[in-house]
């Protein structure tokens, strides 16, 4: 019930435009209605040129009605006919396109709302969360089962109410005409009603597994298409296609399993409706020959029973895509009900440029609650303006205590603080915008250079953003791309070598202008040129500035005014190049073996 109670919560920003379609819905419904309640009757009367027969007793205004027709001639009744049938169609259609339009409004301004509360909340949670997450499937979150919301929205919807009240209704008029072949046919309800609840609890299983097979194709799909040079170079095309279509396969057989059970419930409609027919042809038919009831209200009748048929189709339809609703809605929810592990404190404040230090007061950090510790008893002092190199075997937690500095993780023990005050107690734009992050993992947007450079400083000028790229050794090449600092780059740069990505990234990181860079490996993944461009760039971008390398290059170490040596999360050393040589075994051996490309 909760699952449904949220389903239909997404209606609540737009009660006044629902509650409008819905009357919409009633007037349609009742011209529907109206159309066979009078046309059948009339016909017989005119045709026929007998009188109106109704063996129940009718409330007061039908019973005056169907005086009144009794007592007018069969020739005048043949000319009012056509006008009061065209007005009711005109009547009826309007009514018809005005809840259509109105639910289609409902439905897409639901699509435009959950989307954006999906991406709001994406861009909200913690890093953490991604790691554990699969970018194709958080994807299919707002791309594939959205669409399934809105569908139930802007077509399930408003079947269940038109069908309804279109049931209701004929079974009004069934009843007014005859209560005890009305009440009977009533009474055979349940057994389509049992079926239809049946498959649709499986439909419902079916649609969650149906959607979590999508998310594995849109995840196949990312990775194998933003990954395409790796797929090319190795020779994976066969493997990557036959993998897709396990996937693509798996999905098949899912979806016609859902298929075969929708099938189902047209034929068990169509044998009720068969089932009702002949009782109601054996037993009236009777009635008719008798004279208790005249043949057109006979007609009128069994119009009434069969044109229930059809909405009790749709209802069963409706049933299956709820359900198919509801599965999407639970995968939905289940990222707007994620808590961010990091968050920014109630009473955040802006946090000054810093003018004295970055200390780390005995900090401990793990990745998942239960897990290893990564980092143990940390304590460092970075002092303004110094550049501090970390070295250290691989997955040992350089990365790890870099990223503590900016908050995209929190310590679980000990504190992170700026000129003394606590990270966790800042605003996070006042904190990150003073932070400048240069990584291995250079990432850019499919989008001209200008703007990759520009990103986060949008309010840079012309000429401000080509100094950046000056700065960063990169306006040369970019003056000699196809249309300059207009071209596309690419997904993810892909039009760009390494070195010249990493330019970029150091233009954009120079237009910031931070006063913290933390530099992680930032040309461990270059080739021996790209790196001597890339270096003298973020030579110039460390002037200046404090400075937190995760370093391999002997140049950097040496340099440094301090290099924190880790070994198991812990620190094993701290000092400048030649102290450690005597004091750590670590750094001697790392220095002596591999020059520091670690």
């Amino acid at each position: 019930m909760t699952n449904y109670t949220r389903l239909i919560s997404f209606l609540k920003d737009y009660k006044k435009l629902f509650s409008l379609a819905v009357a919409a819905m009633v007037v349609s419904s009742m011209f529907k209605v109206f159309e066979i309640s009078l046309l059948v009757p009339l016909l017989d009367r005119i045709l026929n040129k007998q009188p109106i027969v109704v063996p129940n007793k009718l409330p007061a205004f039908l019973t005056h009605a169907i005086t009144y027709l009794n007592s007018q001639p069969p020739e005048t009744l043949l000319k009012i006919m056509p006008l009061v049938i065209l007005v009711g169609m005109i009547v009826k259609h309007m009514f018809t396109y005005l809840y259509q339009f109105l639910m289609n409004d409902v439905a897409q301004r639901i699509l435009r709302d959950v989307r954006q509360r999906l991406y709001d909340k994406i861009q909200s949670l913690s890093l953490d969360y991604f790691s554990e997450k699969r970018t194709g499937e958080l994807m299919s979150r707002i791309t594939h089962d959205v669409l399934v919301i809105e569908n139930a929205v802007s077509y399930s919807i408003t079947d269940l109410f038109v069908q309804t009240f279109t049931v209701v209704g004929f079974l009004i008029t069934a009843f007014m005409i005859h209560v005890k072949a009305a009440l009977i046919v009533f009474l055979v309800f349940p057994v389509i009603i049992w079926p239809m609840t049946q498959i649709g609890r499986k439909l419902r299983k079916l649609a969650r597994q149906s959607q979590e097979r999508m998310a594995d194709i849109n995840s196949i799909l990312l990775e194998t298409i933003s990954g395409i040079r790796v797929v090319k170079a190795f020779c994976t095309e066969k493997e990557e296609i036959n993998r897709f279509g396990r996937q693509n396969h798996e999905f098949y057989k899912l979806r016609m399993k859902a298929v075969k059970r929708l099938l189902v419930l047209p034929p068990i409609t169509e044998i009720f409706g068969v089932v009702c027919g002949i009782t109601i042809i054996f037993w009236l038919g009777r009635q008719v020959m008798d004279g208790q009831l005249s043949f057109g209200i006979f007609v009128l009748f069994f119009a009434s029973m069969m044109s229930i048929i059809s909405p009790i189709k749709k209802l069963g339809n409706v049933n299956a895509v709820t359900q198919q609703a509801l599965a999407a809605n639970d995968r939905i929810y289940l990222i707007l009900d994620e808590q961010a592990t990091v968050k920014e404190a109630p009473d955040a404040k802006d946090i000054p440029v810093i003018h004295d230090r970055i200390s780390f007061d005995h900090v401990h950090f793990r990745y998942e609650k239960q897990g290893d510790e990564v980092l143990k008893d940390i304590d460092l002092d970075i002092k303004v303006g110094e550049l501090v190199a970390i070295v250290g075997p691989t997955g040992t937690g350089k990365s790890t205590l870099a990223n503590l500095i900016p908050r995209f993780y929190d310590p679980f023990q000990g504190r992170v603080t700026i000129d003394g005050m606590d990270v966790r107690a800042a605003t996070f734009q006042s904190l990150r915008l003073q932070i400048g992050i240069v990584s291995q993992d250079t990432f850019l947007f499919n989008d001209t250079v200008y703007n990759n450079i520009a990103y986060g400083t949008r309010s840079a000028s012309k000429q401000e953003v080509e100094e950046a790229a000056r700065k960063a050794y990169a306006h040369s090449f970019i003056m000699e791309l196809p249309k300059q600092y207009q071209t596309i780059v690419g997904d993810r740069g892909f039009r760009l070598s390494g070195g010249e990505k990493q330019r970029l990234t150091i233009a954009r990181a120079v237009l910031k202008d931070p006063a913290i860079l933390i530099l992680d490996e930032a040309t461990s993944q270059l080739d021996s040129e790209s790196e001597k461009f890339v270096q003298e760039a973020l030579d110039l971008l460390m002037q200046g500035r404090t400075v937190i390398a995760i370093a391999h290059r002997l140049a950097t170490i040496k340099k440094a005014d301090k290099i924190v040596v880790l070994k198991n999360g812990r620190i094993e050393g701290m000092g400048k190049h030649s102290e450690l040589l005597n004091t750590s075994e670590l750094y001697k051996r790392l220095y002596e073996t591999s020059g520091f490309q670690v």
